[in-house]
C-alpha cells in the first residue's frame, strides 16, 4: 500500500510494445495504401465525370481565423452565409444548384468581409456557364482545382530615401506624448464644461 505523500503507481503492465514473455509485437499494419489512395484518385475522376462540366468543388468564401493569434490570416470558410446569398440577389437553394456553397449557421460581424464575399459572388456569377436541354456540353471545359483561389501575392516595397527629418524624428517621444494626451483628454473635457457652466 501506499504510504505518506507517495505517487500512486500506474505502470503499464499489460501493454505489449517488445517481444518478451508476455507476449509478441502487437502492430496494426496498413499495407493497403496504395491501393487505397487509388480507388480513391478512380471516385474523384468518376464524380468528375459524373458532374461534367460543372466543377468539382464549390465556390467558398474567405474567412478570417479562429482566436486573436490567428484572427489576421484568412482562408476558405465552409460556405456563404443567407445574408451574402441575398446581397446578390439570389435564394439559397438556387445558390446550391449553382455551384455556391451556403453555410446557414455562419453571421457576418462586420461590413468588410461582407462586401469582400458579395463581390467574390459577383464575379463568380459574371463568369458563370450555365448550359440548357440540349445544349453542347463539349463546348465548356471543366474547371480542376480551387474555384476562385485566395490571391496571396504581396505588393511591391516601395523604397524611399532617408532624410534628415526622418532622422531627427523621436518616434518613442511622439507616442508618450500622445498617450499623456489620450489619458489627459477626457479630464480636460471636464474642466471646459465646467467653466463654461460658471
Amino acid at each position: 500500500m501506499v504510504k505518506h505523500n507517495n505517487v500512486v503507481p500506474n505502470i503499464h503492465c499489460h501493454k505489449k510494445f517488445c517481444e518478451s514473455s508476455r507476449g509478441p509485437l502487437k502492430v496494426k499494419l496498413a499495407l493497403n495504401q496504395a491501393s487505397r489512395k487509388k480507388s480513391r484518385r478512380l471516385t474523384r475522376a468518376k464524380k468528375a465525370a459524373a458532374i461534367a462540366p460543372a466543377p468539382l468543388q464549390k465556390l467558398r468564401p474567405i474567412v478570417h481565423c479562429q482566436t486573436q493569434k490567428y484572427s489576421a490570416k484568412t482562408r476558405m470558410g465552409k460556405g456563404f452565409t443567407l445574408e451574402e446569398i441575398k446581397a446578390v440577389g439570389l435564394n439559397p437553394k438556387y445558390a446550391r444548384t449553382v455551384g455556391i456553397a451556403v453555410d446557414h449557421r455562419r453571421t457576418n460581424k462586420c461590413n468588410e468581409s461582407l462586401e469582400l464575399n458579395v463581390g467574390r459572388l459577383k464575379t463568380y456569377l459574371s463568369n458563370l456557364v450555365i448550359l440548357k436541354k440540349g445544349d453542347d456540353a463539349s463546348a465548356v471545359s471543366q474547371l480542376k482545382g480551387t474555384v476562385q483561389p485566395i490571391d496571396r501575392s504581396k505588393p511591391a516595397l516601395e523604397m524611399q530615401d532617408v532624410t534628415d527629418e526622418l532622422k531627427s524624428f523621436k518616434a518613442f517621444t511622439a507616442m508618450r506624448l500622445a498617450r499623456q494626451e489620450t489619458k489627459v483628454a477626457g479630464y480636460r473635457v471636464a474642466v471646459e464644461n465646467r467653466k463654461k457652466k460658471e
